[in-house]
């Protein structure tokens, strides 16, 4: 029995726009995917509607109401089914971009479990608040009771966005305190281009500004501004920053140059999507172009800086990982754009050192897959005697983020952490140690994806109107 058709995703090119129009976007839609929309999409929900239990739904962080918008897209009710998409996320044409599809909603479907390709609950998402915000129907929004409290979130990611516009809509004075130029988080400078256009990210960013939400960019706490003044000038503030300080590589010849952060690498060529000049791509510091490019790690930041390498017109590109492509932590579907793209990836390899200043190689060890560690994956072993030098002009450190010292860096007392760093908080009301004073996203869970943030935000922002409603109450007896 032949398999069901099934929609494809578009593994863009390296000569993609970063910004394109609207109207570019719905014709791509339309031509790779209208036959779908207007002609199997009514099948395709029907099939879905049928599930016992809708995994895709169960397997969603944010709990979308997956089944139900996909049944108003087939009978082409796209107003009701952006409406329902955005009760439950309060980005949902960026999940549609960026969420691992493949490991939560796509991969759960029972479609695709049964054999028959998953239905492309991620395209279908992106399409329905594509064609919301082509037809108007996302809007700037005024609250319906604006209220004298005032909240000040530092960090302006997914899960700080998510917050503000919980928090805007109840009527409160929210204030965001980003330490970039540019608002957005890791969205806007470490995520490429290709993957999320920045407009995307922009004009949510312009919704907030135009519903009453302050930004203040340019501003890092604990040097502009210190935590406790934030405190001050707020009735509750929410910690949304994010965890940016990457894992290092140790070895002979780690400092030499040439070898770089991926956040370095990615925020560098973010900012040089927008037209600015940054030093370090001009001289060739953080810029790919003719060069041997090594990247070490295996999550979805590897996949980002080599894919960006590659458009930046890298001579080669390989993706050194300790462990094999079954054990990886990226996304599979990321993996694969990247072979389709060129990069070559060199499974069960980790680096030992580097050779020549600037770096030349990467002295690699060959591993092979031992025991099973405490979490259940394999751990790595060490072939002795297989060693041998990876020739290398560019080497990327992407092998993930720690958070920052938030307590030393603010001067903050009382404000307590768990052992890896993170803010330690309540996992349902992100309350901190502090009275009023909450936390969400990465540097409460570490680092994860941006659906998580989103969900972490809005909880956050629901506990802490709970809190000023509280006070409000007190306050008034």
């Amino acid at each position: 029995m032949a398999k069901e058709p099934m929609l494809k995703f578009v593994t863009v090119g390296r000569d993609m726009p970063t910004k394109r129009s609207a109207e570019d976007r719905k014709e791509d839609f339309l031509e790779i995917y209208g036959e779908f929309v207007e002609a199997k999409a009514e099948e395709q929900a029907s099939r879905c509607s049928q599930c016992g239990v809708p995994y895709c739904h169960t397997h969603c962080p944010l709990h979308n109401n997956i089944p139900d918008w996909l049944r108003l897209t087939a009978t082409g009710r796209l107003k009701e089914a952006y409406e329902i998409s955005q009760a439950t996320n309060t980005f949902p044409e960026i999940c549609g971009r960026i969420c691992p599809q493949d490991r939560l909603c796509e991969g759960n479907c029972v479609i695709e479990q049964s054999g028959h390709g998953t239905v492309t609950i991620g395209s279908v998402e992106k399409y329905i608040t594509d064609t919301a915000w082509e037809q108007g129907w996302v809007e700037t929004f005024t609250p319906a009771v604006e209220r004298d409290e005032s909240i000040g979130i530092i960090g302006s990611g997914p899960g700080g966005l998510a917050a503000a516009d919980r928090l805007r809509r109840a009527g409160f004075k929210v204030t965001v305190y980003e330490r970039s130029d540019r608002a957005g988080g890791l969205m806007m400078y470490g995520i490429p281009g290709f993957k999320l256009e920045k407009d995307i990210v922009l004009r949510r960013v312009k919704q907030l500004e135009d519903s009453g939400v302050e930004f203040v960019l340019n501003c890092n706490v604990g040097e502009d501004i210190t935590f406790d003044a934030i405190r001050g000038k707020h009735d509750s503030v929410l910690i949304a920053t994010g965890v940016y300080k990457s894992r290092d590589l140790k070895g002979p010849g780690s400092g030499a140059e040439g070898i770089v952060r991926a956040i370095d690498y990615l925020t560098c060529s973010n900012k040089v999507s927008f037209g600015d000049t940054v030093e370090e791509y001009e001289n060739g510091e953080l810029n790919a172009n003719g060069k041997k490019v090594v990247v070490i790690g295996g999550g979805d930041t590897a996949m980002d800086c080599v894919r960006t390498a590659i458009r930046q017109g890298a001579t080669s590109v390989k993706c050194l990982y300790r462990r094999d492509r079954a054990n990886m932590p990226g996304s599979q579907r990321e993996t694969q754009n990247a072979e389709e793209e060129g990069v070559e990836f060199v499974w069960l390899t980790a680096p030992k050192g580097f050779t020549g200043d600037p770096v030349n190689g990467v002295m690699v060890q060959k591993m092979r897959l031992g025991a099973p560690d405490a979490s259940g994956r394999q751990s790595p072993e060490i072939i002795e005697g297989a060693d041998y030098v990876e020739e290398a002009d560019l080497v990327i450190k992407a092998l993930g983020f720690e958070p920052e010292d938030l307590p030393t860096l603010w001067g903050t007392e009382g404000l307590e952490v768990t052992r890896w760093g993170t803010v330690m908080a309540d996992f349902k009301s992100h309350a901190t140690s502090l009275d009023g004073v909450y936390a969400c996203g990465d540097i409460q869970r570490g680092a994860s994806l941006v659906v998580w943030a989103i969900r972490d935000g809005r909880e956050a922002a629901d506990a802490m109107i709970e809190y000023l409603d509280q006070s409000a109450s007190v306050a008034a007896e």
